[in-house]
């Protein structure tokens, strides 16, 4: 399968290929609860999951600086009212992207090759990337549009962290980093162009030392021989019951005591 910007998220490429959110999807991050049963209804296009408003808005303004926001509209027509205008909710998009075009070093960043798609073969299974901005023979950067930058995340057992750790954006890096390697034969540095969507955006060049990348790929090989396991029909994929998929298709089999109720992660 040749991959491409408009089948890149589909079921098909969901099969044949591994990523950095299918792998979160399997494994999860330190603030992200994964589901293996969720995984693979996703893999056999028994679920598809429909993009939030979050989701929506970081769409958005990913789609203005890869040259593809009139195409954006036309697939989201539930962005824009019936005269064409962004509906109330949006419009703040147009702020923040006027914020990030206004700072000289944040658009240095994202003045590369607009959303690179790279395949390469990683613990023997093909993964994919799509590269918000790719400096060739320079860096891989990664724009992320959050609601807070600065945001503390408490997880039980972890205590604080941001939201790169708590996103799992840290193994995003990684991947990204070693599919360019195995591609290209450089391994680059990554870095992440953060906005912020408060009413007076922040913004921030985020970086990680080449030690990060490296203990976090070992954490990921060793995670990947359970995925495979899973993948292949080899082993029955653990249900999270936390999760829509697993709401949905729940079956009742005993009582539980109350306790067994704080499942989550924060």
């Amino acid at each position: 399968m040749i991959l491409t910007r408009e089948n890149y998220h589909s079921p098909e490429a969901y099969r044949e290929y591994m990523s950095a959110s299918r792998y979160k999807d399997f494994c999860g991050s330190l603030g992200i609860i994964p589901c293996e049963a969720r995984a693979m209804a996703k893999f056999r296009g028994d679920w598809i999951e429909e993009p939030t408003p979050a989701m929506k808005v970081s769409s958005f303004i990913d789609a203005h600086f890869a040259g593809s926001l009139d195409i954006f509209k036309a697939q989201h027509p539930d962005i824009t009212t019936k005269a064409g205008c962004l509906k109330a909710e949006y419009t703040h998009n147009l702020e923040i992207i006027k914020r990030i075009e206004k700072d000289p070093f944040f658009m240095k960043y994202m003045a590369g090759e607009k959303q690179v798609i790279m395949t390469a073969e990683l613990f023997g299974m093909p993964w994919s990337c799509m590269i918000d901005s790719y400096h060739p023979g320079v860096t891989i950067v990664d724009l992320k549009v959050m609601a807070d930058l600065r945001k503390s995340h408490y997880v039980k057992d972890w205590g604080q962290m941001t939201f790169v750790q708590y996103y799992g954006y840290l193994e995003q890096a990684a991947i990204y980093q070693e599919i360019v390697f195995k591609k290209t034969g450089e391994r680059l540095p990554f870095y992440i162009a953060a906005a912020s969507k408060e009413e007076y955006p922040d913004l921030e060049i985020i970086g990680f030392t080449q030690g990060d990348l490296d203990d976090i790929m070992t954490v990921i090989e060793r995670n990947m021989i359970r995925v495979k396991m899973v993948r292949s029909g080899e082993d029955e994929p653990d249900r999270c019951g936390e999760c829509d998929w697993c709401r949905s298709t729940k079956v009742l089999k005993a009582p539980i005591h109350f306790s067994e109720l704080l499942t989550r992660i924060g």
